[in-house]
């Protein structure tokens, strides 16, 4: 079971992959760009799949004076996504993703 669980993406990067979602793991001190803003044990990041397209969700942030980054392509828990990345009040690393669309 924690094989199912347990999944290597990228450069040897590790995740916990639950359906549709996976959260990537951090070593502390090698931690991969964007991360949160003071990477320490408790420190977030998250990414959440959205419905929208991704430029309706960046003209949302830019109305509301929401500084962002992206879009980028990354690695989904299920193949290619592409993200819009915030920051939460604590700094906190918000990653706002959609599967690609043939």
């Amino acid at each position: 079971m924690a094989s199912r669980i347990r999944r290597a993406f990228g450069d040897g990067r590790l995740a916990l992959k639950f359906g549709q979602q996976k959260i990537n793991i951090h070593k502390a001190g090698h931690e991969v760009d964007p991360k949160a803003d003071k990477p320490t044990p408790g420190s977030a990041d998250l990414c959440l799949l959205v419905e929208d397209s991704l430029d309706d969700v960046a003209a949302a942030l830019h109305e509301y004076h929401v500084d962002h980054m992206g879009p980028v392509e990354r690695t989904g828990a299920l193949g290619t996504i592409t993200s819009v990345y915030v920051r939460d009040p604590d700094r906190n690393l918000i990653e706002l993703s959609r599967y690609d669309q043939d």
